[in-house]
C-alpha cells in the first residue's frame, strides 16, 4: 500500500463508493479497496487527497466512475449456474407467463448484473430450445454497470471453464470452437441486447413500468447499500408485469426490502412472483415484508412423529446423564434488555412471564385484544410463540397465518408453523416451513436444529450432521431475544449441549 494511503483515506474511499456508485464494501474488503485506489491514483497521476476530494465532492467525470465500476464489480459466473432455478423457470414460470399471453405476443426477460453474459445467453438457449421463440416474440435485455464485462458479453466468446455446467449436447448445439474458445452461435447471441446501466441511478426507459415477465437479479443486491437495494427492488417490481417473476441469488432474500412479492418454493429453489397490485405506501424501506411459500410435498419417510418440544425434553434427559447436572432453564434476567432487543416496552410483562414458562399468564397479559394484536406483527409473533409453547396448535397456526398476511417473509412465523405441523404429524409440510425459515433468515439457529433432529430420527445421517453442525455454529451467535421466543425454555448453553450430544451420537453412524 502506498504511504499516502492509510485507514482514513480508505474510509473516505469506502464511503464515496457507497454514495457515488451505491456499492457496499465492509471493513473486511479494505485491502481490496486499497489495491483499487492505488491503481486509480496511478492511472490519474493524482495523490490520494486530490483524488478523494474530487470523488467526495462529485467532481469526477463519468469515465472515472465507469473505470471504478470496472475495478470494483468483476464477477465470476458461468452458463447454467444454479440449474435448479432454470428448472423452475422452464417448468413453472415460463408456462405460466406464456399462458397469460396470446400467441404471437411478446415474452420479455431481464438479466440484471449480467457480467460477461453467461446468464442472459443461458436464458436465450432455454427459450429457443423449448420453442418459445416460435410462439412469441422473445426479448432478452441484459444490464451491467461494468463496461469491460459488457464488451466481453457482446463478443460471446468463452473458455471451457465458463461451460463447465453446460450439458455436452447443449454445448455441441449452441457453441462453435474458435481459437481454443467457445463462441455462442448467432441465434443465441442476437437474442440478447446488452446495456450499461447502474440500477442505483434511478429510473430508466430500460425499467419502464410493466416491461418484463421475468427478471433475474442474482447476486446483485448484496453489493448495494440497504437503502439502494430496497429502492432497486421497487424499480424491478414496477418493471415487472403483474404476476411476473423475480429470481435472486441463493444467499439473497427480499426480507426487509419489499412488500411487493409472493415467495415460491419448487425445484429445490426459492423465487418470487410480483403481486397483482403493488403496495401504494411502499417507499423502499418497508415495515413488513412479502410472501410465504405454499407448502410443497416432499417424501417424509420419517419414523419420528413426536413433537419438537418433547424431543428437546428427551434429549435433555440424555444431556443430564452426560453432564451429571440438571439442564439449565432460562434464568431470570433484566426485562429491559429483552424488551430493548424486541423494541417494545409494552411487552415487558408478557416477556417476564415467558421467561418463567407461564405461558397462559403471558397470553392474558398481552396489552391488546386479539383483534388489535392481529394488526401488530411483533405482538402477533409473541402470541403465536406462546400458543405454540403451551400446545394450542390450532390458534397458534391461525396466529402464524395472520402474521404472514402482515409480514409474509417472517422467518419466526414459518418456524412456529413448522413446530405446529410436526406436532400434528404433517412432517413434509413441517420440513418445508423450517426450510423456508432458514432461507429467509440464514442466521436463525432453531430451524437448523429442528431439521437436524428430524433428519436424525429418520436416519438421514448426512443431513442430520449438516443441519446440527450449522445449528451449533449459529447458536453461539443467536440473539438472546430469539432464544427466549423460540428456545422452548432452554438457555443457549443447554441447546449447545443438545447439538453436541446429537452430533456425538452421529459419530460413526452410516
Amino acid at each position: 500500500m502506498s504511504t499516502s494511503i492509510g485507514t482514513p483515506e480508505l474510509q473516505l474511499f469506502q464511503s464515496a463508493i457507497a454514495r457515488r456508485l451505491a456499492l457496499r464494501f465492509d471493513d473486511g474488503k479494505l485491502a481490496f479497496l486499497a489495491e483499487v485506489l492505488e491503481r486509480r491514483l496511478a492511472a490519474r497521476r493524482l495523490d490520494a487527497a486530490r483524488y478523494l476530494d474530487a470523488l467526495q465532492n462529485e467532481l469526477h467525470d463519468d469515465e472515472e466512475l465507469r473505470a471504478l465500476a470496472a475495478e470494483l464489480t468483476v464477477g465470476e459466473t458461468y452458463f447454467f449456474r444454479h440449474s435448479e432455478q432454470f428448472n423452475a423457470l422452464c417448468e413453472v414460470v415460463l408456462p405460466e407467463r406464456a399462458a397469460a399471453k396470446p400467441r404471437g405476443g411478446t415474452l420479455r426477460l431481464l438479466s440484471v448484473g449480467c457480467a460477461s453474459g453467461e446468464e442472459p445467453y443461458t436464458l436465450a438457449i432455454l427459450l429457443q430450445e423449448r420453442g418459445y421463440d416460435a410462439r412469441f416474440k422473445v426479448e432478452i435485455t441484459a444490464l451491467d454497470l461494468n463496461p469491460e464485462s459488457l464488451h466481453k458479453a457482446r463478443r460471446g466468446s468463452y473458455s471451457a471453464w465458463s461451460l463447465r455446467e453446460t450439458p455436452p449436447d447443449v454445448r455441441a448445439r449452441w457453441f462453435e470452437a474458435v481459437d481454443q474458445k467457445f463462441r455462442i452461435v448467432p441465434a443465441a447471441r442476437e437474442a440478447v441486447q446488452f446495456y450499461e446501466h447502474n440500477l442505483a441511478k434511478g429510473s430508466s426507459e430500460l425499467l419502464s413500468r410493466g416491461s418484463y415477465d421475468v427478471v433475474f437479479c442474482r447476486n446483485v443486491l448484496m453489493y448495494f447499500t440497504p437503502e439502494h437495494a430496497a429502492a432497486i427492488v421497487q424499480r424491478l417490481a414496477r418493471a415487472l408485469l403483474p404476476g411476473g417473476f423475480l429470481f435472486l441469488g441463493h444467499a439473497e432474500t427480499l426480507r426487509e426490502l419489499s412488500q411487493s412479492f409472493h415467495l415460491h418454493h419448487t425445484h429445490n429453489t426459492f423465487y418470487y412472483q410480483r403481486k397483482d397490485v403493488l403496495p401504494t405506501s411502499d417507499d423502499g424501506v418497508p415495515r413488513a415484508v412479502a410472501a410465504h411459500a405454499a407448502p410443497v410435498a416432499t417424501a417424509s419417510g420419517s419414523e419420528w412423529v413426536g413433537d419438537w418440544l418433547e424431543a428437546v425434553q428427551a434429549s435433555s434427559e440424555r444431556i443430564r446423564k452426560l453432564s451429571d447436572a440438571q439442564p439449565e432453564r432460562t434464568p431470570p434476567g433484566p426485562p429491559a434488555a429483552l424488551t430493548a432487543l424486541l423494541g417494545r416496552t409494552d411487552l415487558r410483562r408478557p416477556l417476564e412471564l415467558l421467561q418463567t414458562e407461564r405461558f397462559s399468564e403471558a397470553l392474558a397479559s398481552l396489552p391488546q385484544s386479539p383483534a388489535a394484536i392481529a394488526a401488530d406483527p411483533t405482538a402477533l409473533l409473541l402470541r403465536a410463540a406462546l400458543l405454540t409453547h403451551q400446545g394450542d396448535l390450532a390458534p397458534a397456526e391461525a396466529a402464524c397465518r395472520q402474521l404472514l398476511e402482515l409480514d409474509q417473509l417472517n422467518a419466526g412465523a414459518h418456524y412456529l408453523l413448522a413446530l405446529c405441523c410436526e406436532r400434528r404429524e404433517d412432517l413434509s409440510v413441517a420440513a418445508e416451513h423450517a426450510r423456508t425459515a432458514v432461507y429467509l433468515d440464514a442466521g436463525f439457529a432453531m430451524p437448523h436444529l429442528h431439521l437436524g433432529l428430524m433428519a436424525r430420527r429418520r436416519r438421514d445421517t448426512e443431513a442430520a450432521r449438516r443441519e446440527l453442525g450449522q445449528a451449533l455454529w449459529l447458536l453461539e451467535r443467536e440473539e438472546p431475544a430469539r432464544l427466549l421466543l423460540f428456545g422452548g425454555g432452554f438457555t443457549r448453553a443447554a441447546l449447545l449441549k443438545l447439538c453436541r450430544s446429537e452430533l456425538e451420537n452421529l459419530r460413526g453412524a452410516t
